[in-house]
């Protein structure tokens, strides 16, 4: 399932919210994501970012690359320190890939591969999940989570300078 808001001129910021709503804290990316949607909206900047809700990242991810000023991918964690780690990532210099499923090192490693340069700068903000069984509700720590990683999100999305985000 793909969501996209926007069609035409790629906006400067794309943001993927991986998860699966049906599991547990795997829905910690498609409910920032719906959270997000409301956020830029009544704040009036949704004409610059591009949201796009997914259950795993794929090759084709790689495309909506393209004309991007940043990328941020935002997943769950099981391992994650709480309430979330936030950090810069690169390209995997392991060609690594499959038809379904990659980690977003490998995107950015596809997008290098299609179209001969580094891809634009990217960030991981990884919030830390606890229990990831179907059919389970988000947790109270992955609710925690999720508040404490839209506070940083209404923090960087004001400002989206690569500047202010390598903070």
């Amino acid at each position: 399932m793909i969501l996209r808001q926007s069609s035409g001129q790629a906006k400067p910021v794309v943001i993927f919210a991986v998860g699966n709503p049906s599991r547990g804290d795997d829905a910690i990316g498609p409910e920032l994501h719906g959270q997000l949607e409301k956020w830029l909206k009544n704040e009036k900047l949704a004409d610059r970012f591009e949201l796009i809700e997914d259950f795993q990242l794929n090759i084709e991810h790689a495309l909506d690359l393209q004309g991007r000023e940043i990328v941020l991918f935002i997943d769950a964690g099981e391992n994650t320190p709480a309430p979330f780690d936030f950090r810069q990532i690169f390209r995997s210099t392991v060609a690594t890939h499959s038809t379904h499923a990659l980690p977003p090192e490998s995107v950015l490693q596809v997008y290098y591969q299609m179209e001969g340069h580094e891809p634009p700068p990217a960030f991981l903000l990884c919030v830390r999940g606890e229990s990831f069984d179907l059919g389970a509700s988000l947790t109270p720590s992955a609710q925690e989570g999720i508040n404490a990683a839209m506070a940083l999100l209404r923090r960087l999305l004001r400002e989206p300078e690569l500047a202010e985000w390598l903070r």
